[in-house]
């Protein structure tokens, strides 16, 4: 009888042990550029510039850096150049110091040299207004479990303003003015779990523009809460860093090789809140 239990005991363990194969979909790694630029110490002359370089990947594997031919950045009103380096070898991040001045006058260019492309974008500086105040609110949207802040800020009334909130933990909010041009204007934002107790939290309000403000508000709806902004999201959504290597008559194989990312330089300013129970 002991011999009949094993025999039924191994049967029902290994015969349920069937291998399952699920094709995911899979594409050559792309190009990935993170090159927001936030000027925060607007007091400091020269300003530290990182631009973040990787490749997409499948599925289950990890992301990895981008080893690039060439990044500069060059004011097209100066013709100031500014060449990045890679100061950590095989980590994807170029960095280079540059005058702070060159960042927020005249219009800038980011030129990338990548497996024999070319990928180039524009943008110009702008500027942001600070956070009036910042505390913890005691309402929640669909259930207990969700932590309120209150954020208060005055807008510039002499322009349209459009702004991009980071709420830490890879959780993003735009917004624009058209409904409180010049005015003092309070919201409050939902953290869908309930933070722990004396946890301390970042918010930065950075100054976009509207080309910005219509790619973020994409790819916050494509990547949610969990990937952040700069992942992968569901479907494509594309920036304003173009591949305009030449390729003669067959103009596909450039508009086919994009990249991913985006360039702006935004002016910012940040509060911090220690969430209490």
């Amino acid at each position: 009888m002991k011999n009949i239990i094993v025999l039924i005991s191994c049967f029902i363990t290994f015969g349920c042990q069937d291998v399952i194969e699920v094709d995911l979909p899979t594409e050559e790694p792309r190009l990935v550029i993170d090159a927001l630029i936030r000027l925060e110490d607007m007091d400091n002359p020269s300003v530290l510039v990182q631009i973040r370089a990787s490749l997409t990947s499948s599925f289950f594997d990890e992301v990895m850096p981008a080893q690039l031919q060439e990044i500069t950045l060059t004011n097209t009103e100066s013709g100031a150049i500014l060449t990045l380096e890679e100061s950590i070898p095989d980590t994807g991040v170029y960095e280079n110091e540059w005058d702070l001045q060159e960042l927020t006058q005249g219009e800038l260019e980011l030129n990338i040299q990548y497996g024999g492309q070319t990928y180039l974008a524009t943008t110009k500086y702008v500027p942001a207004v600070p956070l009036d105040s910042l505390e913890q609110g005691t309402t929640t949207l669909f259930g207990d479990d969700e932590t309120e802040v209150i954020i208060t800020f005055t807008d510039n009334g002499e322009r349209d303003d459009y702004y991009l909130f980071d709420f830490d933990f890879g959780e993003y909010l735009v917004s624009e003015d058209e409904f409180y041009q010049g005015k003092r204007f309070q919201f409050s934002f939902f953290y869908e779990s309930e933070l722990e107790d004396d946890r301390l939290v970042t918010i930065i309000i950075l100054g976009i523009d509207q080309d910005f403000f219509n790619y973020m508000n994409q790819l916050i709806q494509q990547s949610g809460a969990d990937n952040g902004p700069f992942s992968t999201p569901a479907t494509t959504v594309k920036g304003n860093i173009i591949n305009v290597t030449n390729t003669g008559n067959n103009d596909n194989t450039s508009k086919n090789n994009f990249a991913l990312g985006y360039f702006a330089i935004c002016q910012t300013f940040s509060d911090t809140l220690i969430i209490k129970k």
